[in-house]
């Protein structure tokens, strides 16, 4: 453990949070638990472990766990696995004694700075390691455990790629059993395995990714892993049936929003200007750029199908929406197709063409926030899915007047244009259809139909200028950008149809949008923004009457 000596600056480290007056002279709050004597209950006795000790982990799960700890409806904090890069563990964990140092970035430009206690322990997930397996097999016995949470991202429940096999390291997983698993999916199916074993307690298995039906996602890929294992005569006998009980192995969804950027510079530089020493960013060995600090908005939510057959921390004691799987997954589809995705996609594709670095810049454009205002609260709300326990109104409300226009964001319409054609289907496409439905065909939008004529202008890779720029990674990008071969920007008589093959295509957005009434409208929306220099700024003002 590092010492602090006379004259030294503030360290994270428990030596160094000793010097209370310091960290409170310097506006940064501190624990008022025990963090050590916290830590030494959890190694005993864990009730709580979480995969993947990045950056929305430590702000927004720590954040739980810490407000837990102070109001004193826990004793014990979160025990933290890395899965897929070591160096977080032995880079930002070991050497700060696991404290995390939570920085909230306020629309004012001001800051709230708490240092979290609550992640006790950091351990690889590394079955070659012999200790670290061993640690990870003492946790799982542990009849008293009660939670395992994830965030790991999508990808990290993927067992195969887009040609239906096993990825390779997957299929070496399933090869060497149990006992060398190496991917996430199989050291966790191991530990489950080495659980029942000891017993079969119960345990609920809970994902906390940004992704549909996560909790889905991550059950099946836990059983498909068993399955494999079985046929090679790896498991115990009856383990199988004991994952596929959810009265004794439960995988409750969950829908988590937070936006937490990479650590800011900025923010690096406030807290070495109040005295904090040490708050360098640093980048791994496999490109993680993570700080001793995260930096992340206030708002956040999180809503989690209360299915949990071995008990629980009193997670809704601090802000957890607590409800059934119908709930969860309404809060889900709110979210994505009406409140907040559908906004961010329109105002990343018109923020490239338009030239914008910063998506809180956009929202001073009349004609951007006037989009917004349309797509979310005008054209979603008829048709919005209200799971009750959130106002989509005021959901929808703080994303336009609170969050997206956040100065101290530091995210970037590039960032949010990634594999638009993933994401289309869902955004737009869900309330196309919806209104198809309910009227008939979706001809009463504007707004909606302009989102997708800018994504098409675009695709295009030439800005409102006449510029050209580097289109975001997304996978159909080869084959969307065949598709308009021949159209260029300032000639429109160089359209003769080509959106048409996209447009229709129920692949992308759910729905052929011939059929839905609105495909000619983007068509014609889409010959606007292709006049000329300018043409898409004045485009947007036509249609929104800015």
């Amino acid at each position: 453990m590092q010492q602090k000596g006379d004259g030294d600056k503030m360290k994270l480290t428990l030596e160094g949070l000793k010097d209370r007056k310091a960290w409170e002279k310097a506006g940064i709050s501190l624990p008022d638990y025990e963090i050590e004597q916290t830590a030494e209950a959890t190694k005993k006795a864990p009730v709580w472990v979480h995969f993947g000790a990045g950056n929305i982990f430590r702000i927004f799960i720590g954040g739980i766990a810490d407000r837990l700890l102070a109001q004193g409806e826990m004793t014990k904090g979160i025990t933290c696995v890395e899965t897929f890069d070591f160096d977080v563990v032995d880079k930002i964990y070991r050497p700060y004694d696991n404290l995390v140092l939570a920085v909230t970035l306020k629309a004012d430009g001001s800051t709230d700075k708490r240092v979290l206690g609550s992640l006790t322990e950091a351990i690889k997930a590394q079955s070659s390691d012999a200790v670290s397996w061993n640690r990870l097999k003492e946790i799982f016995t542990d009849p008293g455990l009660q939670m395992v949470s994830f965030t790991i991202t999508e990808k990290g429940y993927n067992l195969k790629g887009a040609d239906g096999k096993y990825f390779s390291f997957i299929q070496e997983d399933i090869e060497q059993g149990p006992e060398k698993a190496s991917s996430a999916m199989a050291i966790v199916c191991a530990l489950l395995h080495a659980r029942y074993q000891a017993g079969g307690a119960p345990l609920a298995v809970v994902s906390m990714d940004n992704c549909s039906h996560n909790g889905e996602k991550l059950r099946n890929s836990v059983i498909t892993m068993a399955q494999e294992w079985e046929k090679k005569g790896f498991l115990q006998e009856g383990f199988l049936e004991y994952l596929q009980d959810e009265k004794q192995v439960s995988f409750p969804w969950s829908m988590i929003d937070k936006i937490t950027p990479r650590p800011a510079d900025s923010v690096c530089r406030e807290l070495e200007s109040v005295g904090v020493e040490g708050m360098e960013p640093v980048v791994t060995g496999k490109n993680t750029y993570i700080a001793p600090f995260v930096n992340a908005e206030g708002p956040e939510y999180l809503v989690i199908e209360d299915n949990f057959p071995n008990g629980r921390p009193p997670l809704e004691k601090a802000g957890v929406y607590m409800t059934d799987r119908d709930t969860v997954n309404k809060v889900e589809r709110m979210k994505v197709t009406t409140c907040l995705n559908p906004l961010h996609t329109a105002l990343a594709v018109y923020g490239c063409v338009l030239g914008y670095t910063l998506i809180a810049d956009e929202m001073k454009s009349p004609e951007l926030s006037k989009l917004v205002e349309e797509i979310g609260p005008v054209e979603g709300m008829p048709v919005v899915t209200d799971p009750g326990i959130l106002s989509p109104e005021a959901f929808v409300d703080e994303v336009i007047h609170v969050r997206i226009p956040n100065p101290f964001m530091p995210d970037t319409p590039q960032r949010i244009a990634t594999d638009t054609s993933q994401k289309v289907g869902i955004r737009y496409g869900e309330t196309i259809k919806a209104y198809v439905a309910k009227y008939g065909d979706a001809k009463k939008l504007t707004a909606i139909p302009l989102a997708i004529a800018g994504w098409c202008r675009y695709l295009l890779a030439v800005d409102d200028k006449g510029q050209p720029f580097t289109l975001s990674p997304d996978p159909m990008v080869p084959e969307l950008t065949k598709a308009l071969e021949g159209i260029q920007v300032g000639h429109p008589e160089t359209y003769h149809g080509q959106l048409a093959p996209i447009l229709s295509n129920a692949n992308i957005f759910g729905i052929d949008l011939y059929q839905a009434g609105i495909g000619q409208r983007i068509e014609e929306m889409f010959k606007e923004e292709i006049a000329g220099p300018g043409a898409v700024e004045e485009t947007l003002k036509k249609y929104l009457a800015v």
